[in-house]
């Protein structure tokens, strides 16, 4: 059933939508606003023709009763009927083809679309109890895009002792190949026997960045050249390599094609020779966003009974959390910070070389003839791709996604903590969030300029990656990662989220323009000046000397969806007026260029002049793609993508290379962006209802229970440590009853250790002044007599070291009592905050 609330929910390198490189104290109180509402409410037969007969008629007219539910499923029959997806059920990156992106080419795809497509079917299965079509999207994932065993043949052969060689990375594609230095020495990977034991096999369980649905350059599935979906690869040649100069290669080198090594004479300079060889690119955020929706399937399934039908691929989201474990890893499992020489910056041992990031990939490979694998993580990390809300999830907050490795949960907890640091860091005076940071200067642990502010060693980047164009110019990195920042808050209520979104919102707001007709400007492009302060986890700076500016607005719908979802979480979570209003109007205007493929404006594209860019080909080499287009010194973007010639759009796109016509124009419908704009009309349903209300505590009660995070039911595998007494007063607890609908109510409790001694096991106590009664808790175990409450910590919170602060959550009944007002830690008195 639809709920007036939610209950507490790699990317890829992405597209760019100008046409370049990018990789895409709690408050509630009441908000009515009174707008002229149109009606898109769905009849029966329309549900049908979109495949929900199974549906009772009752239960599909209380499924659509409202607008914005009905919005969400007329984008989703958009997408299921209009061309999305190919004769395998692969999610294309767009329906067009003329595309130059991140993919070069609008059928392909990558593991973002996945995690779109699976979150997208989450958000399905809410609405309508249907959850065939989240386990088929996530059964689709497993078949093309996570390797098979048969095209990652060797990885029983790998040696966590050494992982992989050192291949030092350049500014810019003319200074490749790179040679294979064997004598630079690299770290232990800490945790490829744990992943190998807990999941009886040491096959990587992680999607590959990028699939060539429709075998468009003939690479085929594995570099054989038949059989499609084929898995390949583009960007490996420095930060300065852009869409328009790269050479796609298939990820299985066979050497079917290419030069007489294949294509890896352009990137490595082996001096021992090549070999046959199979390797992946793992995209971080794309993974976790699968954890993200998966995290929310479990929610929503077991509001309704429902979860034991998708148990088994929630299972899966763990074990490729686990996995996705490698992304926390130096490329070369060297030590974190202040990394400075390959051969002076020493290899790491146990975690030592993790930084606890989502950095920008991590790759695994191995050979096809010999048996010898390899496994590398990476060294930058960029803030678009960080997750708190798949974090929190992982870290053994919710049993069925807690993985099972014996280190993986510990190792989210530290990277959630990690993560909201570093927001923390990057964050403007304006609110904006910077680049990054990388623990390899310059790709080759170089020695950066002098004042480089760190953080935790590692050293500040503006653009992490890639440089054409700068990837943190792209407003969609922004609002992608704070979406999830804003989820989390509203699933844990953590003050440090609601800092960092109470500063970033409003600069989002103030620089986002809804014009009087409800069409929408919303900001595009940014550019960065100065840089943060050395992070001091302690006393963390103002970073006064750091700025952004938006210096170009658009109509991106993604965007727009993206910056709407934001929005609306963090008005549910904190009651902002002004966030909210501004999620509706957004939604509104999309909703008003709807057309029969979903939502779009017109492109123009005038970096299509790049076309005639030259591919960097070394001197000697010499080689073909499978189509016979050339491969040598003088191609270009165009000369070996022939195949182009073809496509219906190419007149306009020639005539203005040619200059003997204008910049050409397009209305592009990407996957990822149209699924984004079904989600943000379900989410809006979902959070506030029929009407743009936000119910305070004295409202009337929801139909179901209040919005929470689902309790742990089980334990994580950490063991309990002693209990020792805090000294007297040296303790602060805060009380929030943040939701009251009179029958019941949600109370979060945070405990902070103010002294000087780390707390070694807690005991919580409390009277309450009214009858309330402790009906679920989480984080912790309650025992209530009477009003008398005590909650000891749960065997993975007992410890709360100096200054830290922890929390747990619970459900009471009945609401609309007062609330304690003197609290015992370990027998005991606290101050109240």
């Amino acid at each position: 059933m639809t709920l007036p609330f939610a209950t507490p929910l790699a990317d890829t390198p992405s597209m760019y939508t100008t046409g370049s490189w990018l990789y895409p104290a709690r408050r509630r109180f009441a908000v009515v606003r009174s707008r002229r509402r149109r009606t898109a409410l769905i009849t029966v037969s329309a549900m049908v023709a979109a495949g929900l007969a199974a549906i009772p008629v009752t239960q599909v007219q209380a499924q659509v009763e409202t607008d914005w539910t009905a919005r969400f499923l007329e984008q989703y029959e958009n997408l299921k009927t209009s061309g999305y997806f190919s004769p395998e059920g692969i999610p294309y990156h767009a329906i067009e083809t003329m595309i130059v992106e991140a993919p070069d080419h609008g059928h392909e795809t990558t593991s973002e679309a996945f995690s779109f497509w699976l979150w997208l079917e989450a958000s399905y299965g809410r609405v309508t109890g249907d959850w065939e079509p989240f386990n088929d999207a996530w059964e689709t994932m497993e078949t093309w895009i996570i390797p098979t065993q048969d095209i990652q043949p060797t990885n029983g052969n790998y040696n966590p002792g050494d992982p992989a060689s050192y291949a030092p990375e350049f500014n810019n594609p003319n200074q490749y190949p790179s040679p294979l230095d064997f004598d630079v020495p690299v770290g232990q990977d800490p945790i490829a026997n744990e992943l190998a034991q807990a999941y009886g096999s040491p096959n990587v369980y992680g999607m590959h960045w990028l699939m060539d649905v429709d075998n468009v350059y003939g690479f085929g599935r594995c570099g054989d050249g038949v059989d499609a979906p084929a898995m390949i690869n583009t960007y490996q040649r420095g930060p300065q390599e852009s869409v328009f100069e790269t050479i796609p290669h298939p990820s299985c080198e066979r050497f079917n094609f290419g030069g007489p090594n294949g294509y890896l004479d352009l990137f490595i300079d082996d001096e021992n020779g090549y070999a046959r060889q199979w390797r992946y690119t793992n995209a971080p955020d794309a993974d976790a966003r699968a954890v993200q929706a998966a995290y929310w399937a479990l929610t929503w399934a077991t509001q309704q009974g429902n979860q034991g039908q998708i148990s088994a691929n929630v299972a899966n989201a763990a074990k490729m959390g686990d996995w996705l474990r490698y992304s926390f890893f130096d490329k070369y499992f060297k030590q974190i910070g202040n990394c400075v020489g390959p051969n002076t910056c020493p290899a790491g041992s146990g975690k030592n070389s993790a930084h606890y990031l989502l950095s920008w990939y991590y790759a695994w490979g191995g050979g096809l003839d010999a048996s010898w694998a390899f496994r590398i993580g990476s060294s930058h990390m960029h803030q678009g791709y960080q997750n708190p809300m798949a974090a929190w999830a992982l870290a053994g907050n919710v049993p069925q996604l807690t993985p099972l490795s014996p280190s993986g949960a510990s190792d989210w907890q530290t990277s959630l903590d990690r993560q909201l640091e570093f927001y923390q860091w990057l964050q403007s005076p304006q609110g904006g969030i910077a680049g990054g940071a990388t623990n390899s200067w310059d790709g080759q642990y170089g020695q950066p300029p002098a004042g480089t502010p760190t953080f935790y060693g590692m050293f500040y980047d503006e653009d992490p990656v890639f440089h054409d164009p700068p990837s943190n110019q792209w407003f969609g990195f922004q609002v992608w990662s704070l979406q999830r920042v804003a989820e989390y808050l509203y699933v844990t209520g953590d003050s440090r989220a609601q800092d960092i979104l109470d500063n970033w919102v409003p600069w989002a707001i103030s620089n986002t323009i809804i014009n009087p007709d409800g069409t929408f400007q919303v900001p595009s492009e940014m550019s960065w000046s100065g840089a943060p302060d050395t992070w001091n986890p302690s006393n963390p700076g103002n970073n006064s000397g750091l700025s952004v500016t938006v210096v170009e607005r658009g109509e991106d719908v993604g965007v727009a969806s993206g910056l709407a979802r934001t929005l609306m979480w963090y008005a549910a979570a904190t009651g902002d007026t002004a966030a909210h209003d501004m999620a509706l109007d957004l939604i509104e205007g999309l909703y008003a260029q709807m057309g029969p493929a979903g939502v779009t404006t017109v492109e123009t594209r005038e970096d299509f002049d790049r076309l005639n860019d030259p591919v960097f080909v070394p001197p000697g080499f010499s080689g073909t793609m499978p189509n016979g287009d050339q491969i040598v010194q003088g191609a270009t973007f165009d000369s070996i993508r022939s195949f182009y010639h073809d496509d219906p759009d190419w007149p306009q796109v020639e005539a203005y290379i040619e200059g003997t016509g204008p910049a050409p124009t397009f209305e592009i419908h990407r996957f990822w962006a149209q699924s984004d704009i079904a989600l943000a009309f379900g989410d809006y349903a979902m959070l506030f209802g029929e009407e743009p209300t936000i119910t305070p505590p004295t409202s009337e009660p929801p139909t179901s229970e209040p919005p929470t995070s689902e309790p742990p039911t089980s334990e994580p595998p950490t063991s309990e440590p002693p209990t020792t007494e805090p000294p007297t007063g040296d303790c602060t607890v805060d009380y929030n009853n943040i939701n009251d609908w009179g029958a019941g109510f949600q109370g979060q409790v945070f405990i902070t250790n103010n002294s000087n001694t780390t707390i070694n096991g807690w005991e919580l106590g409390w009277t309450f002044p009214s009858s309330a009664q402790i009906t679920q808790l989480w984080n912790g175990e309650y025992n209530q007599s009477g009003p008398n409450v005590t909650v000891e910590n749960a065997p993975w919170n007992g410890t709360i070291n100096p200054n830290q602060t922890i929390e747990f959550g619970f459900l009471g009944a009945p609401g609309g009592g007062a609330d304690p007002t003197a609290f015992t830690l370990n027998g005991n008195a606290c101050s109240v905050g």
